[in-house]
């Protein structure tokens, strides 16, 4: 197989140039050093619900899906699956850097509101459900960083590539992945009994929600995810 370098020679300057006129953009610089304070700030917030939610959980509840479903071992898929859905993600906003603020923004949006509803809501986890085997932060919660065991309304493995189809709808192949991702990863959770059906299903609903929220609230980061400033 012959490799054409000059090819990836001009891939590479012409993301070089996309690099050197975001970076020369003062107004970026600010909104992209934003997003990610906001970015880490979420994530603080959902670690600190994921344990008082686990802290609080109370019984566990009937299901009409898992009651009528055995449990599945999906433990591998339910933490690697995500992984590599996040590494595509993150190699696609790489190559167009401009995306980057208004995409961080976003999923800290929705971090931030979902571990909201997570502080509200304390059901216990199904009875029977798989245990995921993920390194330890503190606690009862696992590091990998939407699972704590009761920080369960809205699935996140559900809305959050849910939300990176509506960030990408106008790129057909990326948002076909993602709604495929979304509905998959769904599937995997009721599997695994690791989520209500309820939690799967809200999930579509509140990430529209959270999508158009972004999108007003961030104007600036949109329109030059958009292309057009």
């Amino acid at each position: 197989m012959i490799i054409d370098y000059s090819n990836i020679e001009r891939c590479a300057r012409r993301l070089g140039a996309r690099y050197a006129k975001v970076i020369k953009d003062r107004r970026f610089m600010i909104s992209f050093g934003i997003s990610l304070v906001f970015l880490i700030l979420s994530l603080a917030a959902n670690l600190l619900s994921g344990y008082y939610a686990t802290e609080r959980a109370s019984n566990a509840v009937s299901d009409i899906v898992l009651s009528n479903i055995p449990v599945f071992d999906v433990d591998g898929i339910f933490v690697t699956g995500p992984i590599i859905f996040w590494l595509i993600i993150i190699l696609i906003c790489l190559n167009d850097p401009k995306k980057i603020p208004f995409w961080l923004k976003s999923v800290a949006l929705f971090v931030f509101i979902r571990s909201a509803f997570v502080s509200l809501t304390h059901i216990g986890p199904f009875p029977d459900h798989v245990l995921v085997d993920s390194f330890s932060l503190i606690k009862s919660i696992n590091f990998y960083i939407f699972s704590s065991g009761a920080d369960l309304f809205f699935s996140a493995h559900t809305g959050l590539p849910y939300l990176m189809a509506l960030l990408f709808w106008d790129n057909a192949p990326v948002r076909m992945f993602c709604l495929a991702s979304s509905i998959f990863f769904g599937i995997v959770v009721l599997l695994g009994h690791l989520h209500y059906s309820i939690d799967v299903i809200s999930a579509y609903f509140i990430t529209y929600t959270i999508y158009h929220i972004a999108r007003d609230v961030f104007p600036e980061d949109l329109r030059r995810f958009l292309g057009e400033g």
